[in-house]
């Protein structure tokens, strides 16, 4: 008897952090998240309208990496590592490629969540984190076959990833984390002391 593995979901997890110069780059980084905090006004009135603790520039600002320097030397980072998930995922990009169609910065309060959702028109999407502070939220993906259990029992505690229900991944400065944008996933409630920092994004294929 043999189980074959079918349908698998992958996640794509590397890090900016061994890259030359990487300490002052996401220092760069989260002086330039807050100063979008502080300066960006549509964005704060966005947040406050719709009970985001915190900041997002996910509906004000749409040319980060036209905007600031810094945005843009993420961008060719971020680049290199969607071509290689995109790569390992065997897909066939005929005569287009992935773009970088979006790029935002998330600035959560402690106590503040992100529900479950998922990136809808594009490919692949993903994070990268800037500041971790202790207690910072973990990353909750949620198996996409959920909805289609129905009947079935819960997993035991000591299931493998592969066979559990939800994966909660904790990052730290500098961890890429990427997947292909139908996974559900959401930002459980940020218990640390300070506020957790992060740039989200997706690609598109064009």
């Amino acid at each position: 008897m043999a189980l074959r593995p079918l349908f698998i979901t992958q996640l794509y997890q590397a890090s900016l952090a061994a890259d030359r110069g990487f300490e002052g780059f996401n220092a760069e980084l989260e002086d330039a998240c807050q100063m979008l905090a502080a300066e960006d006004q549509a964005g704060r009135a966005w947040c406050k309208a719709h009970g985001y603790g915190g900041y997002t520039s996910y509906a004000s600002l749409d040319d980060l990496p036209q905007r600031m320097t810094v945005f843009a030397d993420l961008k060719k980072k971020l680049d290199r590592h969607a071509a290689a998930f995109a790569a390992d995922l065997a897909f066939d990009l005929g005569g287009g490629r992935l773009r970088l169609d979006s790029l935002w910065v998330n600035v959560l309060k402690p106590g503040a969540a992100h529900s479950g959702h998922i990136h809808p028109h594009s490919v692949l999407s993903g994070t990268v984190y800037v500041a971790t502070p202790p207690g910072a939220s973990a990353l909750k993906l949620e198996d996409p076959r959920l909805p289609l259990m129905m009947a079935a029992p819960p997993k035991r505690a000591d299931a493998p990833d592969t066979g559990q229900t939800f994966v909660y991944l904790t990052p730290e400065p500098g961890t890429v984390l990427m997947w292909e944008s139908w996974l559900r996933h959401e930002v459980p409630a940020n218990r640390a002391k300070a506020e957790r920092i992060s740039i989200s994004f997706n690609y598109g294929w064009r």
